[in-house]
């Protein structure tokens, strides 16, 4: 079976990526977050409607690098490499840079989690030559949005590090995508006074991402670049 590993995976895009990978029923799921109970949940979620599909789960703060190496420990210890990442993990912190209170993008889990996941896990990868790594990035990797502050910095170097991590990789077959979603309906805007209807579905970017993954061996789709209908918020 093939090893699938996805961060912050409990909710919103990331369990939309786990559930249509685990359709197939021919992987070894790896999620975590830091909700223990949400963890709970969505493994007896998804081993209902796809028992054939294994999944581990551990509870894990990306944002403290003990914990996070105790994740790439166990998949390691467990699996032995992992043939797709996905790194969902992150934070929204709205605020300016000049007003922000210190330590914001010290706080900030989009770059140093994927980082040092992908880090730890890529020599099992590079040994195989084998595999494919989406960066889930945002729309404000490429737009600085008024209050965006240490949020969009910290989305600008994480499709930076994608594109690096993109001309090492080639050598060894593997793959990197970055995926720049724009407004995305998810926990974070209920209460929000718009309609449903104006955000993307986060079924919408796991299906992108499963199309790329899905690609021959001698293409690659860099950049997934998705928008709601209307516009961005």
């Amino acid at each position: 079976m093939k090893v699938l590993v996805v961060t912050g995976a409990t909710k919103g895009i990331g369990r939309a990526i786990v559930d249509i990978f685990a359709k197939e029923g021919e992987w070894k799921i790896f999620i975590c977050a830091r909700n223990e109970n949400d963890l709970a949940v969505a493994k007896e979620e998804i081993k209902a409607l796809h028992p054939n599909t294994e999944v581990f789960t551990q509870k894990t703060d990306v944002s403290q690098r003990k914990e996070l190496d105790d994740f790439s420990n166990f998949i390691t210890k467990t699996a032995g490499k992992a043939d797709v990442i996905v790194n969902n993990a992150g934070v929204f912190i709205p605020g300016e840079i000049s007003i922000e209170e210190e330590g914001t993008l010290d706080l900030m889990t989009n770059l140093y989690s994927a980082y040092n996941l992908t880090r730890a896990l890529l020599p099992a990868m590079k040994e195989a030559k084998t595999g494919h790594i989406f960066n889930i990035c945002s729309i404000a990797s490429k737009i600085a949005y008024p209050n965006g502050g240490s949020y969009s910095i910290s989305k600008f170097a994480l499709l930076g590090f994608s594109k690096v991590l993109r001309e090492e990789m080639k050598a060894y077959n593997i793959r990197v995508s970055s995926v720049l979603p724009g407004a995305t309906w998810s926990n974070s805007w209920k209460g929000a006074d718009l309609p449903e209807s104006r955000l993307m579905k986060a079924k919408d970017i796991a299906i992108m991402v499963k199309a790329a993954y899905e690609l021959s061996d001698s293409a690659v789709m860099e950049d997934i670049v998705l928008r709601p209908q209307l516009g961005d918020l």
